[in-house]
């Protein structure tokens, strides 16, 4: 039956594609790295959605540096060629592996309200603001962590000096990439958003057109905003230069005056900036057939999430079940873990977060047993209480919906011939952020205050991701990495996709270390998301498979998403050998290399 599961679920990998752009010549082809999702090999590995970014995580760990130098350096350089993805203007979670410990500790980035924030932040005259009106203004910029992700991570893990990994990257930046056909797509979608605002507009659409498939596309502003962090370190974003235009540009966004657009202004401060800190935590922890599942502990909900499912799950052999079978009982303890994650799960600094419990198998066994295997749970399932598990089936409070997240986050993973292991995802939230760009910085700032709840969910339930002063948004990033019974890494894996994310970490590990895929066939297999809905979202590649009829007949019902997702990951194989997976179609592909491959 696994083998069949290999065929159906790894046949359909969905398409869509990934980036680099334009305003000059074509490079030759010997010049741009080439994209393969998986690759075996010694020396390290990395794996990200794009060629140029791994590859700059690659020229690191050639140079002696180790996973986590590669890791900033991979994801400075996603900066560059996935600025509507990532870059110094957001945040993100960062899982590290440390071999010569064989202990995993974790960097939480997320960026922060404005200490002047409150539960009314996206209110106006009483009333929650259109959600497209939140997200394209000011009011919309919390205080950016990467920057501060990549100085602690370096300053506690790495080898190599700021300078030294930001350099691919600002080489990038100056020399230009190639524009594909997913970065014009997601330009055009942002086109007319990007022209109310004249240093977005003259970035990312050069001459003021879309870019074009196969030109060259350079950002020399962020080429020397990179050249002035490496030199100065990040004091010059959190009490420097750069972030006082980050201040002024969030509080007074600047619009060009024709296009009448009303970008309402932020709240950001100086005072923000310098009161930040990226946050170093343990890691959230489940075990998972005798295996140990690392990942971030709130303020994302990711670990905690994909753990509760994880223990809902552990006592059902999903490697014996059929198809239909195992992805019905994926599906329904997804949506048991979000109407938890709905109700429980915040940022710790303000909320009472129910982290240990929520994770208990003890929990977890009083939620499992909802699960029927000829029955459909009914949406929203209301959720428990993990401080008192009660009897099967026994309800909570009211549901809270799950609220939306912006999809285009991006992921990387790498590891280095001493085995450390790094699984990190960052993001500025949707597609191309806020749409502001810092004039003469070359980077978008984040729109990441809109994970927020703009108002209660519920009236009479307490919603934990209401905004506040200082505040860290929920998120559902999911980096994670598994550990063998002798705390040395099996696999360590990773999405973009918003509220997808969870559900996409799941799905593949279960594929990887149930269902037997090898990882790349992991990755690619077609995916169903149910986050506590009426329907279950289904890639084409489910969508349009006889497996749909079959989970049908129990009850499911379904909506089509064309691509949900864009995964990477790392596997540690005997003999100091690392492989390296990532997407086979989504985004385009993804990119895997290591630095030995022979």
């Amino acid at each position: 039956m696994r083998r069949s599961v290999g065929r159906n679920l790894s046949m359909c990998a969905v398409a869509a594609s990934m980036v680099a752009v334009g305003a000059a010549a074509p490079p030759s082809s010997a010049s741009v790295p080439q994209k393969v999702p998986v690759a075996v090999g010694y020396g390290g590995a990395v794996a990200s959605v794009d060629a140029d970014a791994t590859a700059a995580g690659i020229e690191v760990l050639r140079n002696g540096g180790n996973a986590v130098d590669a890791a900033v350096a991979t994801a400075a350089a996603l900066g560059v060629t996935e600025p509507y993805s990532s870059g110094v203007g957001g945040g993100g979670y960062f899982v590290y592996y440390d071999a010569k410990t064989r202990k995993v500790h974790t960097i939480d980035g997320r960026e922060t309200a404005p200490l002047t924030a409150g539960p009314d932040l996206f209110l106006e005259n009483g009333k929650p603001l259109a959600f497209t009106d939140a997200v394209t203004s000011g009011l919309s910029v919390g205080t950016p962590g990467t920057p501060a992700t990549w100085q602690s991570a370096l300053d506690a893990w790495g080898s190599k000096r700021l300078g030294t990994v930001l350099r691919p990257a600002e080489r990038i930046a100056r020399d230009g990439f190639t524009v594909d056909d997913t970065f014009r797509s997601q330009t055009a979608s942002n086109e007319a958003r990007f022209r109310y605002f004249p240093d977005t507009a003259q970035l990312f659409l050069p001459g003021g057109q879309l870019p074009v498939v196969g030109s060259t596309f350079k950002n020399p502003d962020l080429a020397r905003t990179y050249e002035q962090l490496g030199r100065e370190g990040m004091g010059a974003i959190y009490r420097g230069d750069i972030g006082d235009e980050i201040v002024r540009t969030a509080d007074k966004p600047p619009v060009d005056p024709a296009s009448g657009y009303n970008a309402r202004p932020g709240k950001l401060s100086t005072k923000d900036l310098k009161a930040y800190a990226a946050k170093y935590q343990a890691p959230s922890k489940t075990s998972y057939r005798g295996l140990g599942v690392y990942s971030i502990a709130p303020s994302s909900s990711g670990g905690t999430t994909v753990g509760e499912a994880l223990n809902i799950l552990e006592n059902t052999d999903l490697s014996k079940a059929s198809d239909v079978q195992y992805l019905h009982h994926y599906i329904e303890a997804s949506r048991i873990a979000f109407a938890d994650r709905g109700r429980w799960v915040g940022d710790p600094a303000f909320e009472d977060v129910p982290t240990q419990q929520l994770l208990s198998q003890k929990y977890a066994d009083s939620r499992a047993c909802l699960i029927k295997d000829d029955a459909v749970l009914t949406s929203p399932v209301t959720p428990g209480d993990p401080k008192h598990p009660g009897r099967c089936g026994k309800a909570g409070d009211k549901a809270a919906p799950t609220t939306y997240e912006g999809e285009n986050t991006t992921h990387l993973t790498t590891a280095d011939k001493w085995g450390n292991v790094v699984s990190y995802t960052l993001t500025i939230e949707q597609t191309g952020g806020s749409g502001i760009t810092v004039p003469g910085r070359g980077f978008l700032l984040n729109n990441e205050l809109t994970d927020f709840s703009f108002a209660p969910a519920s009236p009479d339930v307490h919603d934990p991701n209401l905004p506040g002063p200082g505040k860290r948004p929920r998120s559902s990033i999911a980096p994670t990495i598994v550990l063998d019974r002798h705390n040395q890494p099996v696999v360590a894996v990773g999405s973009p996709g918003g509220a997808t994310i969870i559900t996409t970490v799941l799905q593949t590990l279960t594929n990887f270390l149930d269902r037997g895929l090898p990882l790349v066939d992991a990755i690619a297999a077609p995916r169903a998301s149910q986050r506590n809905a009426a329907q279950t979202e289904l890639e084409p590649g489910l969508y349009d498979s006889a497996l749909r009829g079959g989970l049908e007949a129990i009850g499911h019902s379904f909506k089509l998403n064309p691509e949900i997702g864009a995964a990477t990951g790392v596997q540690r194989l005997p003999g100091g050998k690392w492989l390296a997976a990532a997407e086979k179609v989504r985004r385009g592909g993804g990119s895997a290399m290591v630095v030995d491959p022979k």
